[in-house]
């Protein structure tokens, strides 16, 4: 890295909440936000926004008749970028960049164009524009009345923590100073939930399956068995919200992190939809992030762990492969918010924000003997999509 990158505001509108404040307090206790929810007949678990939010998006929905059109990935990251703008004092006359992608993008519109184009045979005025994938980036821009550069990507899960790294090269490159940094999704449908089915990594858990296993209430057992590395079945959940970090160029007095490292690697697939057993583009990235420091100086990790069998397992023994034998402390959080594809990597660098702010470690509460860390420093923070494209972070409070 040319030199550090702070961090000055990040917020987020997830099954947590809307605020620093109010995510982390719903950190603090060991319940998840999954719920069963009913799609096409079908009761399936997934993690939907919280009440306060939900509130939130039908003001910001009536606020302006233009929006009324919107998909809720977009509205998402209007309503999440305006609040972290807002919290690190930007003006309009900064003229600040932005890239915020998604995995899936507009994707409930999109179906919605697409079932009325099948049963009419004509296509409706807007169905080409509200569905683009630029049109999170772009609506955003056009609701911050901000000049600078407007950028949209998916790289499937990943997408966020490559938001940031594209962010960091624009700032590196002396093009500008400030980039606005992001995911956001909102893939709760019932064809998109179909496709997690038939890769067969959908959480299958039933509400007496759990009663038998855990002994407790469907709200009080853990549908998405995040880094519980003995389960006999595939556990991922699907969830929504989007994530918004501020970056400045330098250390910022009112900097919530330091960005200290950061790593990318892609690996050739050994399977259409997973990375090879040892995750060997987790294992260059977090050594590309960590560079010239000495491993045991970091602290935690937040993993990516899906939820998944071998996405869980890969990944720790990649942290086992560049760590040794004495890992650091390792925590995720989809297993109270599920997996929110493109936005879940700045879900996961809010948590670590979080962690170092209140020096408080989150660990998962179902999970026996996971180590507990000395103190909280530095945190290195994964993502992976399919297609193996790693990006690691790595995170201090200066």
């Amino acid at each position: 890295m040319k030199e550090p990158i702070s961090i000055t505001a990040i917020n987020s509108i997830s099954p947590l909440g809307i605020s620093l404040d109010e995510t982390w307090k719903n950190y603090q206790h060991s319940d998840h936000h999954i719920k069963l929810k009913s799609f096409k007949g079908k009761n399936i678990f997934v993690s939907t926004l919280s009440t306060t939010a939900k509130a939130e998006m039908k003001a910001l929905k009536n606020s302006d008749s233009k929006y009324k059109n919107l998909d809720d990935s977009v509205l998402f990251a209007i309503y999440a970028s305006r609040k972290a703008v807002e919290n690190a004092g930007w003006k309009d006359s900064d003229n600040f960049g932005i890239n915020i992608g998604s995995s899936r993008g507009a994707t409930a519109l999109f179906e919605k164009y697409h079932e009325d184009f099948l049963k009419n045979g004509i296509s409706q005025t807007l169905s080409s524009p509200t569905t683009t994938l630029g049109n999170i980036s772009s609506w955003v821009a056009h609701d911050l009345q901000t000049r600078g550069p407007e950028i949209s990507h998916s790289i499937t899960c990943s997408t966020a923590l490559h938001a940031l790294l594209n962010g960091m090269a624009w700032i590196n490159s002396g093009m500008t100073t400030k980039f606005l940094v992001g995911g956001s999704e909102a893939p709760l449908t019932a064809f998109t939930i179909a496709q997690m089915q038939a890769l067969k990594i959908y959480s299958k858990y039933h509400p007496e399956q759990i009663r038998a296993e855990h002994s407790r209430s469907i709200e009080g057992s853990y549908p998405c068995r995040t880094l519980d590395f003995k389960k006999k079945e595939n556990t991922m959940v699907l969830g929504e919200g989007a994530s918004i970090a501020c970056l400045e160029k330098g250390k910022k007095k009112n900097a919530l992190a330091i960005i200290e490292g950061i790593g990318y690697a892609t690996e050739i697939l050994e399977h259409n939809i997973s990375i090879s057993a040892e995750a060997g583009c987790f294992q260059r990235s977090m050594k590309m992030a960590i560079g010239a420091l000495n491993p045991d100086q970091i602290d935690v990790i937040v993993m990516h762990a899906p939820g998944t069998i071998k996405g869980d397992i890969s990944e720790l023994k990649a942290i086992q492969k560049v760590f040794g034998k004495e890992i650091p402390a390792i925590t995720s959080n989809k297993w109270k918010v599920g997996h929110t594809f493109g936005a879940s990597g700045m879900m996961s660098i809010e948590m670590a924000i979080l962690m170092l702010k209140n020096q408080k470690f989150v660990s998962v509460p179902f999970i026996e003997n996971l180590k507990q860390p000395k103190q909280l420093k530095k945190i290195l923070i994964n993502a992976v999509g399919f297609g193996g494209n790693a990006v690691s972070v790595l995170l201090s409070k200066d």
